[in-house]
């Protein structure tokens, strides 16, 4: 190791953006919670000059080099360099790409920035981020026909970090809290669009969820909304709610965000026809 015996060196090179093999460095990293990467980010390296600048840095700072550079001139230059400086060096994509070009029985194109094209579908993704974020927690009830997915659900059943994950799968989506007292907008009963999915969680672990958010916001003893009798009646109200309009009903009970959103894709693709 260059600086201490936690802490190395990372160049990440890419002739795009960089997501891509940044996204990957991170999920290797987290594998090793005990060490640091100092990492030197290197996007649009598209130029000799360009590359001449990232093998002196790599020389001045030797550590791993992962790259996803797809112009052979460029990546071959890029690979000679790593081998006369003797640095590890891998195309975090090469294997996965590899492969799947011997299962469709194709060669790749070796599109640089393919994979981020600024198309429909990454301006699709933006979209329903906006909408998402201002349609959090029941605001702009007025526009909901818009909505891919209304997610309704008690409180503190991940409503919005569910909706987030969701809108940056591109869906747009919409979350309102089902309050017992307090009306639902009455557009929920019209929509024709959107798939409307009721969220509620056991009652137990609803209590002691509840109770911790209340301790982290230094807030009293809560009432009803933490009474285990109280929260019991909210979730039959809300289950009854959402059977009477045929709505989809998820416990979150024992789901991640992830298995909660992969569940409302699923129902939402059925009944597409997908």
């Amino acid at each position: 190791m260059v600086e201490t015996d936690n802490i190395f060196h990372l160049h990440l090179v890419s002739d795009s953006t960089g997501e891509t093999v940044d996204g990957v460095a991170r999920a290797c990293i987290a594998q090793f919670p005990d060490v640091r990467a100092h990492e030197h980010v290197w996007s649009l390296i598209r130029t000799d000059a360009q590359l001449a600048r990232v093998l002196a840095d790599i020389e001045r700072n030797p550590g791993i080099v992962l790259y996803t550079v797809f112009d052979s001139d460029i990546r071959r230059k890029l690979e000679e360099g790593c081998r006369r400086l003797q640095v590890p060096h891998s195309h975090v994509l090469d294997n996965t790409v590899t492969m799947m070009a011997g299962y469709l029985g194709q060669q790749s194109r070796g599109r640089t920035g393919a994979l981020h094209k600024m198309d429909e579908e990454y301006f699709s993704r933006i979209e329903a981020i906006d909408y998402t974020l201002s349609h959090d927690d029941g605001q702009s009830g007025w526009d909901l026909e818009e909505a891919d997915v209304v997610i309704v659900g008690v409180s503190r059943t991940s409503k919005t970090p569910t909706s987030v994950y969701l809108a940056n799968r591109g869906i747009k989506t919409a979350n309102i809290p089902f309050v017992p007292g307090c009306p639902l907008p009455p557009e929920l009963d019209k929509l024709k669009k959107p798939l409307v999915v009721g969220l509620i969680k056991d009652v137990d672990q609803l209590v002691s969820i509840r109770k911790n958010r209340l301790r982290q916001i230094e807030r009293g003893e809560g009432g009803d909304y933490v009474d285990p009798v109280a929260v019991r009646d909210e979730v039959h109200q809300a289950r009854r709610y959402f059977t009477d309009r045929g709505w989809k009903i998820i416990n979150v009970t024992r789901r991640s965000i992830e298995e909660t959103a992969a569940m409302i894709l699923a129902t939402m693709y059925d009944r597409r026809g997908h």
